[in-house]
């Protein structure tokens, strides 16, 4: 059988970013001398690497278990989390192992004390999403939320209000939403929140991606992140391909002597772009 000579390189800026290590190193550290740790939400939008974590003893949970939850430990991952969670944990007492992202509590910061002037408060940001609804929460829920400018088209809002953005959104996305709103003549008090460790992927991918005839892009289908990566992909490289684990990998897609670049979402494992690289080698 013929050896297709595929040359793999790994793109070096890919994998977890520092909120996500920072998680992952607090659980392996308490995991390495207790059974067991309990996890507020998936630690990581992987399943690979949340798989991993649970065979060392981190169980998942989610807001409702926490209710019945008492004398225990509990990690909040790097998305963090509503008031109301850490008033649970009092009353329940729980020791909660905050492993918040300092990006996103500098953000809950700012959104909280903008709620608390009394200011009128959007998001640009996915429903429904960890870091979002901790977000919601600071506002006691009263800030409207969208991922789409179409969202607004319907909506009445107060002619002047403040606009944030989910940590892991696009700049870009971020700032022709704000033209648009000012266009239509709203009074918007725009605040960048993107975390630059996610917004400077974006340069460097499109960078990376041009230099290979095929782009493998590995990532957990639930990654918001990951989304906007892989169409940044595909913008600069029409040949990529998406997928989240070895498994849905496809020999068909590669010629002979393909240069084939791996890259992945910021919670995307190390580890699994490793596994990927051995198995498109092996073709």
């Amino acid at each position: 059988m013929m050896s297709y000579n595929l040359k793999v390189t790994i793109d070096k800026s890919s994998g977890f970013c520092f909120g996500v290590v920072y998680a992952i190193d607090m659980a392996e550290d308490i995991l390495d001398t207790e059974n067991y740790l309990y996890c507020l939400g998936d630690i990581v939008h992987n399943d690979e690497e949340v798989e991993r974590l649970k065979a060392k003893g981190l169980r998942i949970i989610d807001h409702e278990k926490l209710k019945e939850l008492h004398n225990e430990k509990v990690l909040i991952r790097a998305h963090g989390e509503a008031p109301s969670t850490y008033e649970l944990a009092l009353a329940n007492n729980l020791t909660l192992i905050d492993a918040s992202c300092p990006v996103v509590l500098k953000l809950q910061n700012r959104i909280k004390n903008s709620h608390d002037d009394d200011e009128q408060i959007l998001i640009f940001g996915k429903h429904g999403h960890a870091e979002v609804i901790g977000l919601q929460g600071q506002t006691d829920g009263k800030a409207l939320v969208f991922m789409d400018i179409a969202e607004l088209d319907n909506v009445a809002l107060p002619n002047k209000f403040t606009l944030y953005s989910q940590t892991t959104k696009s700049v870009d996305k971020f700032y022709q939403i704000k033209d648009e709103l000012i266009k239509r003549g709203y009074e918007v008090k725009a605040n960048d929140t993107i975390c630059r460790q996610v917004s400077n992927r974006y340069e460097e991918l499109e960078q990376f991606v041009k230099h290979f005839d095929k782009i493998i892009f590995v990532s957990g289908k639930k990654s918001s992140n990951g989304k906007v990566l892989y169409d940044v992909c595909r913008k600069y490289n029409n040949q990529s391909y998406f997928i989240s684990n070895v498994e849905e990998l496809d020999k068909e897609w590669f010629q002979p002597n393909d240069r084939v670049g791996i890259c992945g979402a910021t919670s995307t494992p190390m580890w699994l772009m490793e596994k990927v690289k051995a198995q498109i080698e092996s073709y």
